[in-house]
């Protein structure tokens, strides 16, 4: 071997050896980094889909039935910014349900609707102001077709005076008709039984030859029209038959005029109602919609409720429910109340509906099945509550009491 080719070998070989491994660990070192980029890439798109709940992974809870945060023990998250009492604090996640609530009177919040059939009225005045305690059937407001309303009644009120006056004369007359109708009739059979008598007497003098034949013709003519008369009058007397005037069919007809005159008063009577806003409830005044001038809102003019006793609606997780009885203590806290208030049990729903309170954490499950459970609070905290309808607190249930009716 040369010099020149042994010169020539290192070279090529040294020159050949960075062209085909350097490809090779670049290449590695690739492959490798994506490798470490998989599970980065899982773990975000699991917290994306947990946090914007996709309808994808919606109907996939739906159809297996699981929920996100159901196997932790608090599925609901706490708000943050809620300072829990110590107290409570300490024992929420020892013993107890925890549930979102909202505050509301005993039967809920009541909307005072303006009366059906309406129409086109508008609010004429208010006769109440928010915090006025009312009696059911109260007048709250007035609409601005009283005025027409009210003409309607006037002339149904003259209508029905005009058919009472009917009845009576109807009434006057037939009894009238009917005094003349037997007075008739007695002067036809008076005329009638002297026709009568005529006629013998001309029968004998013309047997006699006293009389002609034409005076005894005359005679009997006379007794024939006398007898007429007294057959007309007793037609006449048959049309009053009943021994009633009220039962006299003239008498009857405007009797029935009568009737129709006083249903058409109730009527107009009662669309006057239509004016009125009356109160659904004996309650407390919450909130006023409407200003006079305006139609009355889709969600009534007022809200009222009875905020004598206030009651909490509580939302329970379907699978914590079988912890839950009637008659147990329950605590309701919120920033806004800056006390913790107490009250028990009274009523659990029997159907299990999708969540309608939301919390403040925005990653919290918003697809949630829930049954309802009826909190009333005791006299003390119903007074609190009784300025916070509708606010939204935090529930907790003691389960560890269980009510003697239960036990």
């Amino acid at each position: 071997m040369t010099a020149e080719q042994d010169s020539g070998l290192p070279l090529d070989v040294i020159s050949q050896k960075p062209a085909i491994t350097a490809p090779k660990r670049v290449q590695f070192r690739a492959r490798f980094l994506w490798v470490l980029l998989v599970p980065v890439l899982l773990f975000s798109g699991a917290v994306i889909g947990l946090y914007f709940q996709p309808p994808g992974l919606q109907k996939f809870y739906e159809m297996t039935g699981l929920q996100p945060g159901a196997g932790s023990a608090s599925p609901i998250a706490i708000p943050p910014e809620i300072e829990l009492p110590k107290d409570m604090a300490e024992t929420m996640r020892v013993s107890g349900v925890l549930g979102l609530a909202r505050l509301m009177p005993r039967g809920d919040i009541s909307f005072v609707a303006p009366p059906y059939g309406a129409g086109d009225a508008r609010v004429a005045d208010i006769l109440v102001a928010e915090g006025d305690t009312v009696t059911k059937g109260a007048v709250v407001a007035r609409l601005d077709n009283e005025a027409q309303l009210q003409g309607a009644v006037f002339m149904a009120e003259a209508n029905l005076a005009v058919r009472q006056a009917a009845l009576a004369l109807t009434r006057a007359t037939v009894e009238n008709s009917k005094n003349e109708a037997l007075a008739g009739l007695a002067q036809a059979q008076s005329v009638a039984a002297e026709a009568a008598i005529e006629l013998l007497r001309a029968t004998d003098l013309f047997a006699r030859g006293v009389i002609t034949q034409a005076a005894l013709d005359a005679a009997m003519a006379t007794e024939r029209q006398a007898a007429a008369a007294v057959e007309k009058s007793q037609a006449t007397l048959a049309r009053f038959t009943a021994t009633q005037v009220d039962d006299q069919p003239d008498v009857i007809l405007a009797s029935r005029n009568l009737d129709a005159a006083d249903a058409e008063l109730a009527r107009a009577q009662g669309d006057l109602a239509r004016a009125a806003v009356v109160a659904p409830i004996s309650g407390t005044v919450l909130n006023i919609h409407v200003t006079p001038g305006q139609h009355p809102p889709a969600d009534g003019i007022m809200e009222m409720g009875d905020i004598a006793q206030m009651m909490a609606e509580v939302e329970i997780y379907q699978d914590r429910i079988s912890q839950v009885m009637v008659g147990q203590p329950v605590e309701l806290v919120a920033d806004a109340l800056g006390t913790t208030l107490q009250g028990r049990v009274a009523r659990i729903g029997m159907t299990v509906g999708r969540q309608g309170l939301l919390s403040d954490d925005t990653a919290a499950n918003t697809d949630a099945r829930v049954i309802k459970v009826m909190v009333a609070l005791d006299d003390a905290s119903s007074a609190i509550a009784s300025r916070f309808t509708n606010l939204e607190v935090i529930a907790r249930i003691d389960t560890s009491d269980q009510p003697a009716a239960n036990r």
